[in-house]
């Protein structure tokens, strides 16, 4: 797997990265040190294995690199960070998932 190009659209608040012309995204909110990770939107049309939890794991380290947090309201991204154990030390103190 190639390291998926994040960009961090701060006017629309969302993490994208481009695949075939197709735009998905990590829609968000941040709040005193904190990124919400509010709603995961990948077209039906990005049906490459595995590209979910790829670019879920990119956005990750991209916000782990500027020491902030991470708070997943989005269903699909917390079963992610459920899955994987390695990222939990970015949750806020007081947050299990």
């Amino acid at each position: 797997m190639s390291e998926l190009a994040i960009k961090d659209n701060s006017f629309l608040r969302q993490f994208e990265t481009r695949v075939n012309g197709q735009l998905a995204k990590i829609e968000y909110s941040s709040q005193e040190r904190k990124v919400f990770l509010t709603k995961l939107v990948i077209p039906e049309t990005i049906s490459r294995e595995g590209f979910k939890e790829e670019f879920i794991k990119a956005v990750l380290n991209h916000i782990q690199e500027q020491n902030l947090r991470v708070v997943p309201t989005s269903p699909q991204i917390a079963g992610f960070l459920r899955k994987n154990r390695q990222y939990k030390e970015m949750l806020p103190v007081g947050i299990r998932i």
